[in-house]
This record gives C-alpha cells, sequence and structure tokens, in this order.
C-alpha cells in the first residue's frame, strides 16, 4: 500500500486572507510556563510568579525539558479543509445545514478521481465542457460517491500573491454536472473552489449583483454537497481513479469546516 500526502499545512509563514498566528512553547521554555500554569491556580498565584517566585526549577525536570506546546489561533479554512455544506448558509435543500461535525464520514473515504486542468490558466475557469473533456480523456465516468481531485497545480504558487489572486476556479455550471452524477464530496488544489475572491468582490461592488459572489459555494444551499480546498500534491497521484481518498476533518463545535490531512490510498 502507497500513502500519497496532498495537505498543505497551517502555516503561520504565510501572508493571507486569514492569516494564522502559531505560539510556540518551547521544551525549555515549558518549565516556565508549568511554574504559572501551576500558580495561576492559587491564591495569589499570579502576584507570587510575577514576583519571581517558582514552585518547580528547572533541575527537577528530566533533561530541564517539558513537553513542546504549540497554540494555533487560525481560520478552520487555513491550510487543507473540508468545508461543509453549513459553510455554505444556514439552509442546505431547505434543512438545517450540515456542520463539519455533522458531516457523514462516508463521504470522507471513497473512490478517487483525480481530473487534471494544469493545462488551464487564469483567468481561465474549470468549465462544464473542460469537466466533460477530462473524463473523455481518461475514459471514465464519474460514479456516485466518488470523490473528484480537481488538478490545477495552483499550489506550486503558495505563499506568492498569486496563489491568493490568480488561480484556476470553477464555473457553477460545472459543479452542478458533477453534483448531478452523485457526487458528495470534490476538491481542489487552490485557496478556493470559486474564481479568485477579489475579483468576485471588484465585480460586485460595480454592479451589485450578488449572483457574483461565490456561487460555487452558494450552490450548496440548494444542494448539499463539501468540498476540500488549498490541497497539495495532487501531481505525485500517478493514475487517474483506481485509488482511494481519505479527507476525514476536524471536529470544530458548530464550525463550517475543519482541518484535514488528506491522502491518496493505493492498494
Amino acid at each position: 500500500m502507497k500513502i500519497i500526502d496532498l495537505s498543505l499545512p497551517i502555516d503561520d509563514t504565510l501572508k493571507e486572507t486569514h492569516a494564522a498566528t502559531i505560539d510556540r512553547i518551547t521544551h525549555s521554555q515549558g518549565v516556565e510556563h508549568f511554574n504559572w500554569v501551576l500558580m495561576s491556580k492559587q491564591p495569589n498565584g499570579q502576584e507570587r510568579f510575577d514576583k519571581g517566585e517558582r514552585l518547580v526549577a528547572p533541575n527537577e525536570i528530566p533533561d530541564a525539558e517539558m513537553l513542546s506546546l504549540e497554540i494555533v489561533h487560525s481560520s478552520v479554512h487555513m491550510g487543507s479543509h473540508v468545508d461543509a455544506p453549513f459553510h455554505y448558509g444556514s439552509k442546505s435543500g431547505c434543512k438545517p445545514s450540515k456542520t463539519i461535525e455533522d458531516l457523514p464520514l462516508e463521504w470522507c473515504y471513497g473512490p478517487g478521481v483525480l481530473l487534471d486542468f494544469s493545462h488551464l490558466r487564469y483567468p481561465n475557469l474549470i468549465t462544464k465542457d473542460e469537466v466533460i473533456k477530462a473524463l473523455k480523456k481518461i475514459n471514465y465516468t464519474l460514479r456516485p460517491m466518488d470523490i473528484v481531485l480537481l488538478r490545477t497545480d495552483g499550489d506550486k504558487d503558495l505563499g506568492t500573491p498569486d496563489y491568493v489572486n490568480k488561480y484556476v476556479g470553477m464555473t457553477p455550471e460545472a459543479l452542478t454536472y458533477i453534483l448531478d452524477q452523485g457526487i458528495k464530496m470534490l476538491g481542489i488544489d487552490t485557496i478556493g473552489l470559486d474564481r479568485p475572491c477579489f475579483e468576485m468582490f471588484r465585480e460586485f461592488l460595480d454592479t451589485r449583483d450578488g449572483s457574483l459572489l461565490w456561487p460555487c459555494h452558494f450552490m450548496g444551499r440548494k444542494r448539499e454537497y463539501s468540498h476540500m480546498e488549498r490541497l497539495g500534491n495532487l501531481k505525485a497521484i500517478p493514475k487517474p481513479f483506481g485509488f482511494k481518498v481519505s479527507c476525514l476533518p476536524v471536529k470544530v463545535k458548530n464550525a463550517g469546516a475543519g482541518w484535514s490531512r488528506v491522502v491518496a490510498i493505493l492498494e
């Protein structure tokens, strides 16, 4: 069995729409943090800590090191993640939308299909015709519950302005065609499934036409589905089908998305 990592990390070095920060308490700093945790729970403990009193000395801890600790301050849309129907709106198909903790796990593990759109360049979009051509190229017919991966190679621009502003998105007509085949989960290797958001914003402000804003996302208010964003390394999958995809999301209470370690599995 071979497992291919298709995930990008939560990275606090990237300056993007939703920036992340990570507080990193090192092993050696952990001794001091341990003292603070213990003393902050005691009467006048914070005051005593601030004056320099300590309950534990470094030489009392093996190797003078505690456990490392990282505290992440991040949108659930940083790094590779799964968007649940709740992200798209409060209702999906006239029913309350599923949050990420409600997402059926059956949607998150199944046969994978890789569609190659790496020949497209911004401002081109993945259209219905492009989807049909990609399927014909690999001689494959989508089946209900396939997990469709859209390869644009957009992850190569990670960390650059182009990753945020110039990527290949999908048209709602293309998404409709895929959902009509019984698909519940798909994923893309860009920051978003729709076209670049700042482009949508400018056109909306010029026209006040709400249909220009996130049409693929908002489709989830009518058609219940889920999708992954910020995938990476799709080019490493050696065949267009005949593999499994696992994208089990982290359960975040009452949230519309969850981080996921997305992988392709080949037997």
